[in-house]
């Protein structure tokens, strides 16, 4: 950002030396501040980031919503985390029907893919001609000792693929850490569907994030509720082979009836995953989820304290260990 030219600075907030401040908790209040009277027409970043935003914009400006506070807004370029959990969050928000989003894949590494149809919500197409060469591993062969890496050409639709790019700026068979699936093959387009360490695959279960928040996604529709964050890990075996998955969800929004919620979240999962399906056939190998519904802020706290506060950070929102859950239920 700091290597931005120097037009580009008359056009963006806030400013560079905002945008370049260390400390998070003072960050916030001067792009607040930097904001005030601004024509913003477009905002570009991470969808949990813009809410933490919105939220202390809504309390120090209470009797005026976001909508008349920027008229003219109308785009939103998100990224970095799946938009669809929070889009309920943003249209009210936003409620303008002149409001778009769209989707971008990219990261530090590189710029890997963008929305070029703005009907297929998660899906993007792949970048080709940006000076990056792909490779791709299999999760059924991720972490093996000689995993087979296949090229671009080689991709099949549906699978999940850890992606490794070799790039012009210097990255030689670089791992990305994040796993993506082919929607199509000509065009070559992409979906997001997690992290190579996030997931929970302690069962057999082969649950992937895309999977979590397409679900969570659905219950909170069907249950009128918003979710700022979530994360879920397992519940090991006990003498009675019983074991499961638990999940802390910290609800923004609306009352829920966490026992119903859970049926259904239970139910969602079926449906997008038949690993899944079938270890919770008769209860076998998992049982019914846990689900808590935790404090306001808590996950804001456990970042922080992990040293992990700031809109580069994400939550993990799956893991195959319990270090998160633990740590989240003991703030």
């Amino acid at each position: 950002m700091s290597q931005l030219p120097k037009w580009a600075g008359e056009y963006r907030e806030p400013s560079i030396e905002v945008a370049l401040m260390e400390h998070w908790k003072d960050k916030i209040p001067a792009i607040i501040n930097d904001l005030k009277g601004k024509n913003i027409t477009q905002i570009s970043g991470i969808p949990t980031w813009f809410v933490s935003l919105f939220d202390e914009i809504k309390k120090q400006n209470p009797n005026i919503s976001l909508a008349e506070m920027f008229p003219n807004m109308e785009l939103f370029v998100h990224g970095a985390v799946a938009f669809e959990p929070y889009r309920a969050l943003f249209e009210d928000f936003f409620p303008s029907e002149n409001m778009k989003y769209l989707e971008v894949y990219n990261a530090t590494e590189g710029f890997f893919a963008i929305q070029d149809i703005p009907e297929k919500k998660g899906e993007m197409l792949l970048l080709t001609d940006h000076g990056i060469f792909y490779e791709f591993i299999s999760m059924d062969q991720y972490g093996t000792n000689n995993p087979k890496v296949i090229k671009l050409d080689d991709v099949v639709a549906g699978v999940d693929y850890a992606m490794i790019v070799t790039t012009n700026a210097g990255l030689w068979r670089y791992d990305i850490g994040d796993t993506i699936c082919f929607t199509s093959l000509e065009p070559y387009r992409i979906k997001i569907s997690g992290r190579t360490k996030h997931f929970i695959n302690v069962f057999g279960e082969e649950l992937m994030v895309w999977n979590a928040d397409s679900a969570i996604s659905e219950v909170s529709k069907k249950h009128n509720v918003s979710i700022e964050n979530y994360t879920a890990g397992p519940v090991f075996m006990d003498e009675h082979g019983k074991g499961g998955h638990e999940w802390l969800i910290e609800f923004k929004t609306g009352a829920v009836d966490i026992s119903t919620f859970a049926i259904d979240l239970d139910d969602s999962l079926k449906k997008l995953n038949s690993d899944y399906r079938a270890k919770r056939q008769d209860d076998i190998a998992l049982q019914l989820p846990i689900v808590h519904s935790i404090f306001a802020g808590t996950f804001e706290k456990w970042m922080e304290s992990r040293g992990k506060l700031g809109a580069q950070n994400k939550v993990p929102r799956l893991s195959n260990k319990r270090d998160y859950i633990e740590s989240l239920l003991e703030i």
